[in-house]
């Protein structure tokens, strides 16, 4: 419910500053990835993307402009080494990293993925590979560098967005009966809160997104299925439907600049109303 895109879905305007003179890193290379890449870029950061699919990632990293600082790296993110020289990479390329959106994930419907009584042992292993491991690889290597690096002058060493669902606390298991999938992303809050405590002192924060079903690639077999339009639809009101992926993006820019500079150790669920509000996935329009 993370990892994709509906690009273009949103226009792209003038920031206002906000990341002037910071080095922003995002894993992924499409939808919320993308679109936070690309607010970010137009908030004066400069990006660093790493993702499995190189073509995306340059693509995306010449996409921001000529005129705006961006740099990319191919790396499977289960991979400890992969990840550890593609943050080497950005600390190369820009000098430092002052933000991460650790994004990328991505369904285990295709390897076994599913309720728990049906789960394969390969189904947990690969969904949880995919989308616990690769945000702790990732969390652990840019933390290492924010702990070597001198602060901001606003006295920060950097912020880390992971990112969860809303699937993690809000379950409907007549549509997303992926339990390994639920686990990860709910390891994910707890591995964000824990980092957040053990590394305010050093004015590193942490936080978690938990965006609702966003119109994304990942999304798409959702998106094809009649009863699941229509319940989200219900489901998330304030938007009478999909998110978008820049509904999510412009809450890690917040969570990224120095506006939430007293937030650390929080879930910023954005949903569009899917936490409460009440809808049955097996009700009638």
């Amino acid at each position: 419910m993370t990892e994709g895109d509906r690009s273009g879905g949103t226009d792209r305007g003038v920031g206002t500053g906000r990341l002037r003179e910071r080095v922003v890193l995002i894993t992924g290379s499409t939808g919320i990835a993308a679109a936070t890449a690309r607010r970010a870029s137009d908030e004066g950061a400069a990006v660093f993307v790493i993702s499995r699919t190189p073509e995306h990632a340059q693509d995306l990293a010449t996409g921001l402009g000529s005129d705006r600082p961006a740099g990319w790296a191919q790396a499977d993110l289960t991979d400890e080494t992969a990840v550890d020289a593609a943050v080497a990479a950005a600390v190369e390329r820009f000098g430092r990293i002052d933000g991460v959106f650790s994004v990328a994930g991505g369904s285990g419907r295709r390897f076994g993925d599913g309720p728990i009584h049906e789960l394969t042992a390969e189904g947990w292993d690969r969904t949880l590979e995919l989308n616990l491991r690769s945000q702790a690889l990732l969390a652990r290597a840019v933390t290492r560098r924010m702990l070597a690096q001198d602060p901001t002058v606003a006295g920060s060493r950097g912020s880390i967005i992971l990112c969860s669902s809303a699937l993690a606390a809000s379950p409907v298991p007549e549509l997303f009966a992926t339990h390994a999938y639920a686990a990860a992303k709910g390891a994910i809050v707890s591995l964000g809160t824990a980092m957040a405590a053990a590394y305010a002192p050093q004015r590193i924060r942490v936080n978690v997104i938990a965006p609702g079903l966003t119109a994304t690639p990942m999304s798409q077999r959702a998106a094809g299925d009649a009863a699941t339009t229509e319940f989200v639809t219900r489901k998330q009101p304030l938007v009478a439907g999909f998110l978008d992926a820049d509904d999510i993006a412009q809450a890690a820019i917040y969570l990224l600049s120095d506006e939430s500079r007293a937030v650390t150790g929080q879930v910023l669920t954005v949903d569009g109303g899917w936490s409460v509000t009440s809808a049955s996935a097996t009700a009638t329009p």
